[in-house]
């Protein structure tokens, strides 16, 4: 599906994990997402949980068209601004989740500490390239 040549003519940023590394990190990430998403549609709450639904959705969708912008496609800059808007949406579903449970939102944490490295990773390969 994706051109993996093109990727490795890359210039490589410090820090940046074996490739190997990244589907297990995803598997794990889409787990603790998905736990606390059933945690948190199945929460009694005083709180409307409107925003934390449309926030996570949001945050998906961008999570979702990240790869193919950037290995499809092969827009580094595009998918910095998408990782960029995908930060900024999984800080808000983050801080909606806390409001109704804060395990919700303890769950949603390594995901925003992995994006943020993502971010980072993206940057780099941007400026780099």
């Amino acid at each position: 599906m994706y051109n993996s040549d093109w990727f490795t003519t890359l210039n490589k940023p410090l820090f940046n994990p074996p490739t190997e590394l990244f589907s297990p990190v995803w598997i794990i990430l889409y787990c603790m997402m998905g736990l606390s998403l059933i945690l948190y549609i199945h929460e009694e709450t005083q709180y409307s949980k409107i925003r934390g639904y449309i926030y996570f959705g949001i945050q998906l969708f961008f999570n979702l068209i990240w790869s193919p912008v950037f290995f499809l496609l092969q827009n580094i800059g595009f998918a910095f601004f998408i990782i960029i808007l995908l930060d900024i949406f999984a800080i808000m579903t983050i801080k909606e989740f806390f409001k109704v449970s804060r395990l919700c939102g303890y769950l949603l944490i390594p995901y925003i500490v992995w994006l943020l490295f993502a971010t980072y990773l993206n940057g780099a390969y941007f400026y780099l390239n």
